[in-house]
């Protein structure tokens, strides 16, 4: 053939990179965190006890105040493992499942369409990666989770608190999770199951706003020295993530555990009536911070660590792992 004839054919357009749907996104996203629940749910329990430990307790208040249950999260996990088995380091597993398939079905499914959406808004190529739009897409989509798992969230952290044998904080206790949920609708109606909404805001869009901009950040520069597909380059991204939202969440989440455990009716551990104690999580964290200082505000974080940098780490690489095969499904049944 001729350099003319060569030139005289129409060009073949490139083919566009497959993607997935915002609905795959979120199936995907779904099954990558419930794989990651099952690993991370005694960390979880370790954590909320330890939030609850103390509560509003002062430091200052020796023999006077209530002797704390637990000295740190391995000495949690210990009892709880000893005092009330396997069931106990799993409680509230059903419902951490539920959860997480709305949360980050939503978190990681609406991120890509949201982050797209921003950067066309912006005037900017859909795939352009910058820190004030990566930043908002990843805290839009975490509100939205938020929003939609927020009454799962709420029976997950009363049915994490509750123990027979070592109470901490309110008690509440559910047969299983659609208990939970029939049993708080009953005693305070639709508002009951949104009660922490604010705080689970809070929390998710500090959480998710460095989740997956830092994740991606940590990928993109380790693709200078790694394969972009290397398992290391995951592991590694994904633990740089980890940190970083156990750093910029913790205060958020000790408020949001304290306000779901909360309950007008609510029961303390020595058999009182307890009632509500906070009226928003600004008002939680200031009583926290007067009572217990800023330490307070950081109780459990070794907990929370433990579970949030496996939890990230086998959530976004499951949830790659995903992807990938979904997408190189979709292209070779295209071919």
């Amino acid at each position: 053939m001729s350099v003319s004839d060569a030139a005289s054919k129409p060009a073949v357009p490139s083919a566009q990179p497959a993607r997935l749907s915002t609905a795959e996104g979120f199936v995907s996203g779904a099954l990558a965190a419930c794989v990651s629940a099952t690993v991370t749910n005694p960390a979880e329990v370790a954590k909320t006890r330890l939030q609850l430990d103390g509560e509003l307790q002062s430091r200052t208040s020796g023999a006077a105040g209530r002797q704390k249950v637990y000295k740190n999260a391995f000495d949690a996990l210990a009892k709880t493992w000893r005092y009330e088995g396997l069931a106990g380091v799993q409680r509230g597993l059903g419902a951490a499942y539920a959860y997480q398939i709305m949360l980050n079905g939503s978190r990681l499914g609406f991120y890509e369409p949201i982050r797209r959406r921003i950067n066309r808004i912006a005037g900017r190529q859909t795939d352009a990666q910058t820190i004030l739009g990566n930043l908002t897409a990843g805290a839009l989509s975490g509100v939205v989770g938020a929003i939609l798992g927020n009454p799962l969230f709420l029976v997950k952290a009363r049915m994490q608190a509750y123990s027979p044998s070592n109470p901490v904080g309110a008690q509440h206790y559910y047969a299983n999770a659609w208990d939970a949920l029939r049993s708080v609708y009953r005693a305070e109606g639709f508002k009951g199951l949104c009660r922490g909404m604010d705080a689970a805001m809070l929390r998710t869009s500090m959480g998710s706003s460095v989740q997956l901009p830092a994740y991606n950040l940590a990928k993109s520069r380790l693709a200078e020295y790694l394969p972009a597909t290397s398992i290391w380059t995951y592991l590694a991204a994904s633990t740089f993530s980890g940190a970083c939202v156990c750093l910029v969440m913790q205060p958020a989440d000790t408020a949001l555990t304290r306000m779901y455990n909360q309950s007008p009716n609510a029961i303390g551990p020595d058999g009182k009536p307890r009632g509500l104690l906070y009226k928003n999580p600004i008002d939680c964290l200031w009583k926290t911070l007067r009572a217990e200082g800023v330490r307070g505000w950081y109780k459990g974080s070794t907990a929370h660590l433990m579970r949030i940098a496996p939890h990230t780490i086998i959530t976004l690489v499951v949830n790659e792992g995903i992807t990938q095969w979904w997408i190189n499904s979709k292209m070779t049944a295209s071919t």
